[in-house]
C-alpha cells in the first residue's frame, strides 16, 4: 500500500471542516430519531442523497431510538447479524429488510424492548414486579408452573397453573421462552404473549429464576438482563427464613441455591441492588425510557 496523499494546509483545513459539518449534520439526525421525527425508515432514504447520513454507523443511528439504548442496540446488532462498525451505506439487502422489520413492524409500531429480572430466591424480585404491574411502562408477563396454587393465589393473576401432561405437551411444542425445575415442580415464560406484546410496542418485564434468564438471552440477545442483588447476605438469609409458605427443608435448599446463584451477577448486563423497591423500579424504567 503507498503512503496516503500528503495534504496541503489549506487541503487539511476545508478536509476537517467537511467532517465537522458532518458530525453536525448526523447529531441533527439523531435527534430527531430520538424525538420520534425521522424513523429508522426516515434515515435509509435519507442516506441515498445525504453523504453525512450514508456514513453515520448503524450502532449510532439505533440507539438513538426513543427506548432502545446502548446494550439493546448492540444485542439487535447481534441479533441481525450487522457489525457494530457498519455504515448505512454499507447495508446489504437483507440486513435492511431485517432491520427495518425490526423497528418498522407491520403497522410502523416499534417493537418494545424485553427486560429481564432475575437473582438469588428471597431477594425481592416478585415485589418489584408487583410494584410493576399496571404500569404504563411494563407488561409483566405472567409465568406457567405446574405446582398447586397457593391459598392467595389465582390463574391468570399470579400464574398459569398447568398440569404436568398440559407442561410436557408445551416443551415439545416449542411454547415456551425459558423453562426449569425447582423443588419437584416446573416453571416456564409462555411465548406467545411475550412475542404478541413486543410485536405492537409494549415493553415486557419477565420475573424469572437465573437459569432461565440465560435461555431468553440465547434466544432474544436483545433482551435486557437484570439481577437484583439483596444489600447484604444476612438480610437474604432472614427473608429466606422467614417465609412462611416454605418447610424447613425447602428453606435450607433456597438457602443453598441462593449461594450459587450470587455468582451468577457478572452474566449479566445490569446489576441492581434492592435496598428499596421503588429505587428498583425507577431504574428499570429508566433502561427502557432513555
Amino acid at each position: 500500500m503507498g503512503a496516503p496523499p500528503l495534504l496541503t494546509a489549506e487541503e487539511r483545513a476545508r478536509a476537517l471542516e467537511k467532517a465537522k459539518i458532518s458530525r453536525q449534520q448526523r447529531a441533527v439526525v439523531k435527534l430527531k430519531i430520538k424525538s420520534g421525527e425521522l424513523s429508522i425508515a426516515d434515515v435509509i432514504n435519507l442516506a441515498k442523497s445525504d453523504e453525512a447520513v450514508a456514513k453515520m454507523r448503524v450502532l449510532e443511528m439505533i440507539e438513538s431510538k426513543s427506548g432502545v439504548g446502548k446494550i439493546r442496540a448492540k444485542g439487535l446488532l447481534e441479533k441481525l447479524e450487522i457489525s457494530e462498525s457498519r455504515r448505512v451505506q454499507g447495508l446489504g439487502k437483507h440486513q435492511l429488510r431485517a432491520l427495518l422489520k425490526e423497528f418498522e413492524g407491520p403497522r410502523g409500531v416499534i417493537r418494545g424492548t424485553l427486560v429481564v429480572l432475575s437473582g438469588p430466591g428471597g431477594v425481592g424480585k416478585s415485589t418489584v414486579a408487583k410494584a410493576l404491574r399496571g404500569s404504563t411502562t411494563f407488561l409483566v408477563s405472567i409465568s406457567a408452573t405446574t405446582r398447586s396454587p397457593r391459598f392467595n393465589e389465582s390463574e391468570g393473576v399470579d400464574y398459569h397453573f398447568y398440569s404436568n401432561s398440559d407442561f410436557d405437551q408445551a416443551i415439545k411444542n416449542g411454547d415456551f421462552l425459558e423453562w426449569a425445575e425447582f423443588a419437584g415442580n416446573r416453571y416456564g415464560t409462555p411465548r406467545l404473549p411475550v412475542e404478541v406484546a413486543l410485536n405492537e410496542g409494549h415493553n415486557v418485564l419477565l420475573e424469572i429464576e437465573i437459569e432461565g434468564a440465560k435461555q431468553v438471552k440465547a434466544k432474544v440477545p436483545e433482551a435486557i438482563l437484570v439481577f437484583l442483588e439483596p444489600p447484604t447476605w444476612e438480610e437474604l438469609v432472614s427473608r429466606l427464613e422467614g417465609r412462611g409458605t416454605d418447610s424447613p427443608e425447602r428453606r435450607a435448599a433456597r438457602l443453598a441455591l441462593a449461594q450459587e446463584e450470587m455468582a451468577a451477577a457478572s452474566f449479566f448486563d445490569k446489576v441492581l441492588v434492592n435496598d428499596r423497591v421503588e429505587k428498583v423500579v425507577a431504574r428499570l424504567i429508566e433502561f427502557v425510557t432513555t
